[in-house]
């Protein structure tokens, strides 16, 4: 029997894991994207191993990787692979360990697998409409309602004042995966994800359902849906947190105005 797209994707990430960590803390070659972000060799090596992969499994379904070209035939497809070969690639390169490899599958715009797999830590995320999981166990979000004090995964320009109508007193974390935020939201490891930056769907796409399975209310800056596989690839930002809490931020945002 084929496997379904959570097993595909669960064996996939953690082959691939293994690949990223033969790099790891290994000083691979490195270049310079045009964008000005980093990419090694290890970024290139995992990619190449699950394109062979999953598209060998999933002959039917598109393809969007952060580290290859995009083929817009992918929009004509009923499913699509979304990935980001390691995500995090800057704190990779500084040999900490909280990067992650991030795959997800959408049906439609909407995603229906993910697994967000951190090697260096021995973390693997999954989720699927049915609930979200952290190494095999239910995960929820956290609980808490309000603005205030809530523990908020974001860089510092997202709370600058000229953002909000009245800035909330939040505890600010931040970790370089945006997929590992997502999954921090899910792991109620913080309560609330936010970014005001465009947001490429191979960062974000796994981590997002696996917020929304665990509860969390997941939507762009704006408050709008989310929708993946899209001509532009992006989202216009990102929050994510329980139901509440989410509307607490929303209503605390200046743009809500």
């Amino acid at each position: 029997m084929p496997a379904t797209d959570l097993a595909l994707l669960t064996d996939a990430a953690r082959l691939a894991g293994q690949t990223a960590l033969a790099y790891w803390r290994r000083d691979p070659e490195t270049w310079t994207k045009p964008d000005d972000t980093p990419v090694s060799a290890a970024d290139l090596a995992v990619d190449r191993l699950m394109r062979d992969a999953l598209t060998h499994a999933r002959p039917g379904y598109g393809w969007l990787s952060e580290e290859g070209e995009d083929d817009p035939t992918r929009l004509d497809r009923a499913h699509c692979l979304i990935l980001d070969p390691i995500d995090g690639t800057r704190a990779f390169l500084d040999g900490q360990r909280t990067w992650a490899i991030s795959l997800a599958v959408t049906t439609g715009p909407d995603v229906t697998a993910a697994v967000v797999h951190l090697p260096a830590r021995d973390l693997t995320y999954t989720a699927t409409r049915a609930g979200a999981f952290l190494n095999g166990a239910r995960l929820s979000c956290g609980t808490h309602a309000r603005p205030q004090n809530a523990r908020v995964m974001a860089n510092r320009a997202v709370l600058r004042p000229e953002h909000w109508r009245a800035p909330p007193q939040v505890r600010q974390i931040f970790r370089p995966s945006m997929a590992y935020r997502l999954a921090c939201v899910a792991d109620d490891k913080c309560d609330a994800m936010l970014t005001f930056r465009q947001a490429w769907e191979w960062d974000i796409a796994a981590g997002a359902l696996i917020a929304a399975a665990s509860g969390a209310t997941v939507t762009d800056r704006t408050g709008g849906p989310l929708r993946f596989n899209s001509p532009r690839a992006a989202t216009d930002g990102v929050l994510a947190a329980n139901p509440a809490l989410h509307a607490g931020l929303r209503a605390a945002l200046a743009d809500a105005a």
